[in-house]
């Protein structure tokens, strides 16, 4: 260990205790450009290579940081101040410099349904202040939430409607009903975030209760009916069971989002068919009308005859010249009828047809 003078030690000593007590003024000879609102500071100085190669290069570098960084102290202390719990702060200004992030930004946010609507079909949110005047009370009072003006659930009396059973509780009925209500606002929301994610909601079933209803049981039977691989068409029915109901097809209704372009075309075809003076002429069903009137003359054309045709024959007997003297139908009954001359010999049924 080499041996260390007292000289030594004491200039030390007063060197360190030059660098913590340097001078808050730096000199350079140009002034630094300064982003306050980013806490940066640009120099633009030209850096002395002599003496950064004389020097060690982190002492020339530790240096030059620390009169760059004294030069930002003082330009941030030179802005408005103020006193947060004891503590004095600074007022940085809007950062000038655009600063690249670490994280690419956040997605913006997907619209709702009533959003989506409300865009297509030009509904805009009119702004509403938060806070109405309650006449009841004289005081301004919030417009929707906790202690909001016309709460109806803070009414100590309830009208009882004419319709409604009268031993009813109407408030344990109203309570009801807010907590209903509650419940589908709080459903809604899980659906639009579910959508958002893009993740499949599971449909409204049965749910278990205490004690299930006839109409409870009646909708659980047909549901099992209807899981089955051939939906239910080849499930037996108990003997005084009753069909279900509303099993029937579904109206389809056009959706209210989305593409209007159907929508308007058929919106036009519409009004032309409205505006044109002459009817619509459908062919197919023209020509299905053509073909059931000809199959229906035919038809009677066919019957016409077939009735003909019976008059001729049956038990009526004609007149004809047999061989041994006048007689029906050559002396004997025959199955032609009508008048007619039959050979010589009178044969039976020798009239004319």
């Amino acid at each position: 260990m080499a041996a260390c003078s007292i000289e030594d030690v004491l200039a030390k000593a007063e060197q360190d205790e030059a660098e913590k007590l340097k001078s808050i003024t730096v000199q350079k000879e140009l002034d630094l450009e300064f982003d306050i609102g980013n806490l940066v500071a640009y120099d633009k100085n030209r850096i002395d290579i002599r003496q950064f190669r004389e020097q060690k290069k982190d002492d020339f570098l530790r240096s030059l940081a620390r009169d760059n960084t004294q030069l930002l102290i003082n330009e941030i202390w030179k802005h408005p101040t103020e006193r947060v719990e004891e503590v004095i702060v600074v007022k940085l200004p809007e950062p000038t410099t655009a600063l690249p992030r670490e994280k690419p930004p956040p997605k913006p946010r997907p619209p709702t349904k009533w959003e989506e609507f409300a865009k297509l079909k030009g509904i805009q949110k009119k702004k509403k202040t938060n806070l109405v005047w309650d006449d009841v009370a004289k005081e301004w009072k919030r417009r929707w939430g906790y202690k909001r003006v016309n709460d109806g659930t803070k009414e100590w009396l309830i009208e009882v409607p004419e319709t409604a059973d009268p031993n009813e509780d109407q408030f344990a009925k109203r309570n009801k009903a807010k907590k209903e209500k509650v419940a589908k606002n709080e459903l809604h929301r899980l659906r639009n975030i579910a959508r958002a994610q893009k993740i499949k909601v599971p449909g409204v079933g049965l749910t278990p209760t205490a004690q299930q209803s006839t109409t409870d049981l009646i909708r659980a039977v047909n549901v099992a009916k209807v899981s089955t691989a051939s939906a239910g068409k080849f499930q037996d029915r108990l003997p005084k069971e009753k069909a279900p109901r509303n099993t029937g097809k579904k109206r389809k209704f056009q959706p209210v989002i989305g593409n209007f372009s159907n929508e308007k075309q058929r919106q036009l075809d519409l009004l032309k068919v409205m505006d044109s003076k002459k009817p619509r002429l459908d062919v197919n069903k023209a020509v299905n009308k053509q073909m059931r009137e000809d199959d229906r003359e035919e038809s009677a054309a066919k019957f016409r005859k077939g009735g003909k045709k019976g008059r001729k024959g049956g038990n009526f007997s004609g007149k004809g010249k047999g061989g041994s003297g006048k007689g029906k139908g050559g002396g004997s009954k025959g199955r032609a009828g009508g008048k007619g001359q039959g050979p010589p010999g009178g044969k039976k049924g020798a009239g004319k047809r």
